[in-house]
């Protein structure tokens, strides 16, 4: 009996040490530091905070995988006009990634900039006071993603409308939480197992 409560106790500190590590997210500094700036812009223009959204986190991350290769030149990032932003073929799958689609993503903006070096200041810069600053000024946008490979930095923009929430239609949050809990009694029963074998 008492190796039994043993193997159950070992089986939840495993446990929980395996699902509190997936939770864990380690953020580039840029991107917190864009992130931050960003807000006190908008702060200073009496808008409010942009909350981070995790969808249009992971289509930024995606975007900017797309930018990786490409050289900064005086018509990619900022400099581009808004709308002119290159397009790519694999648009659906990058939206598709990220369980979107373009129905809950019409009326975000997508924002690259090029930056060498990612210099904080200068990538703020390149957001505040540019093109991209019209998108900043605006109230309707009200959450953000932010993802960098390389020399790009991309913000993307979502408003609190099912056109521009960046949230899965699909999404099902006891869904999200009955596979959690699938995962983790799985665990529990395996581990459990291994010591009675």
């Amino acid at each position: 009996m008492g190796s039994f409560h043993f193997s159950l106790l070992f089986s939840l500190l495993l446990s929980s040490i395996f699902l509190s590590n997936l939770f864990v997210k380690c953020d580039h500094d840029e991107e917190d530091d864009l992130y931050q700036g960003i807000n006190k812009y908008r702060l200073s223009l009496n808008l409010t905070s942009l909350t981070k959204n995790e969808n249009a986190n992971c289509f930024a991350d995606e975007i900017a995988d797309q930018f990786k290769n490409q050289p900064c030149t005086n018509s990619t990032g900022a400099n581009t006009v808004p709308g002119t932003e290159p397009q790519f073929s694999n648009y659906p799958d990058l939206l598709n990634k990220c369980h979107l689609n373009i129905s809950n993503t019409r009326d975000g903006a997508v924002m690259p900039a090029c930056v060498p070096g990612l210099v904080p200041s200068i990538v703020l810069t390149n957001f505040t006071k540019s093109l991209y600053s019209d998108n900043l000024n605006d109230s309707k946008f009200t959450g953000i993603g932010i993802g960098s490979e390389d020399n790009w930095i991309v913000v993307v923009l979502t408003t609190n409308t099912p056109e521009g929430s960046f949230v899965p239609e699909t999404y099902n949050g006891a869904n999200l939480i009955s596979r959690i809990g699938l995962i983790y009694c799985s665990m529990i029963f395996l581990v459990g197992n291994l010591f009675f074998l």
